[in-house]
This record gives C-alpha cells, structure tokens and sequence, in this order.
C-alpha cells in the first residue's frame, strides 16, 4: 500500500477547468491554484491555452489542452490541425480523444493512423501526447485494442475519460490499461476523481496522472463536490 501523502500527490495532477462556459477569471484562478500547490499541469480547452501559457510562464507547471474533444468525432487532419495550433499557442501537452467509433467496431489501423497523426506533430513540436479511450463507451476488448493503439500510434499517455459522455475513472479501468501498455506508458485517470482517496486508489492501480478539478482538495486531503 502506498505511503503518499496529498503533498507527495501534487506532482500527479493536471489541475482541470474544461466547462465551456468557464471565464478568463476562473482559468486564472485554477492557474494560479496549480502554481501554488506544484500541479503537474493545468488543463483547459484550447482557447485559454495563450492566457494559461502566460500565467504559468517561470514556473514548472504545464499547460495542458484538449484536441478533438470531448466527442473525438472529428477528422484526423482537423485533429492534427487543432494540435499543431495548440502548441504553438503554448500548450505543452495534447488530451486528444480518439476515433470511438473506431474502437468500438474494432478497426485497428483506423485507431492508430488517427492517433499517429497527431503524434507525430505532436513529437515534432516537443510536446506531450496523452490519449482519451473515452473507457465508459468501450468493452473490455475495445478498452485494449484502444491501449494497444496508443503504443503502437507512439503516444506518450492513455487515459480513461473525458469527463463529459459518462462515468470517469475507475480502478478495474486503469489496472486493465496499466497491464496492456506495460511499465513505461504513462497512464492518466480522469473523471470522478474528487478526494484524496481517490487518487490514491488511482495511483494504486498504476496511473501516473490524475485529471481533476478537484486538485484543492485532494492534496488538502478532503472531498469536494467539483464537477471535472
């Protein structure tokens, strides 16, 4: 059993704000909260990402942002588009959602020419690719060949949810992504994850990221009823 404490935790969180109608005064508030506490990064949707960018400039907290969400259902040349504007807005680090459908008719190459796309410019602009299988849509065997996608794709993270088409997070989830893409993929738990307890389960299963916007909280040690 682990022996992290929320301090020790703060490392793990991208500190999340993905409402569409948050304003410029909430996007400062959880940039400066993510600087305060040690955040992994702030994530937020990509017109924030210049705002966000600037107002995590000097410190070691990255801006996260989000292609083709939350429903993945946009061509992959809108989706390499959107990631390439993204980083050279400032974004250190890509929350893509894949091709569910794809997933879910268990069409392989589709999955993996989609998230190779957007890897590549990703990589090319030094920048950090994490990919949503949006878990809550999928079976067991589409959970998997999503994972088994992303690695052969070469993207840097899988992770669960978006947070918006149902239930987030969950341990089974991540243990099952943690045992496909093996011990050097990162793998982010996202949805639901509200107290320090949870992220704790999280991390426990394998997850190395935790999205949140509840992060306050979890490294306050507490609950919260935010909404991710």
């Amino acid at each position: 059993m682990t022996t992290l404490t929320p301090a020790q935790i703060a490392p793990y969180i991208d500190h999340t704000l993905l409402k569409p109608e948050a304003s410029r005064e909430q996007v400062l508030t959880v940039a400066a909260e993510a600087r305060e506490h040690g955040f992994a990064s702030v994530c937020i949707n990509p017109m924030w990402v210049p705002t966000v960018a600037e107002a995590l400039a000097g410190s070691d907290v990255r801006t996260c942002t989000v292609i083709g969400f939350p429903l993945g259902a946009t061509s992959t040349a809108s989706k390499v588009f959107e990631a390439s504007r993204a980083a050279d807005d400032g974004a250190d680090e890509l929350d893509m959602v894949i091709d569910i459908a794809a997933a879910r008719a268990g069409e392989r190459e589709r999955l993996v020419t989609d998230i190779r796309a957007v890897a590549e410019v990703a990589h090319a602009k030094d920048k950090l690719l994490k990919v949503i299988i949006e878990t809550c849509l999928l079976d067991e065997a589409a959970k998997v060949l999503a994972c088994e996608a992303a690695v052969e794709a070469g993207a840097d993270f899988v992770k669960t949810s978006t947070g918006f088409n149902g239930p987030g997070a969950t341990v089974e989830d991540v243990a099952l992504m943690r045992r496909t893409v093996g011990p050097d993929l990162g793998v982010k738990a996202s949805g639901g994850v509200r107290s320090f307890e949870d992220a704790v389960a999280m991390i426990e299963a394998g997850a190395t990221r935790i999205g949140a916007s509840s992060g306050v909280a979890i490294v306050g040690g507490g609950a919260s009823n935010a909404s991710y």
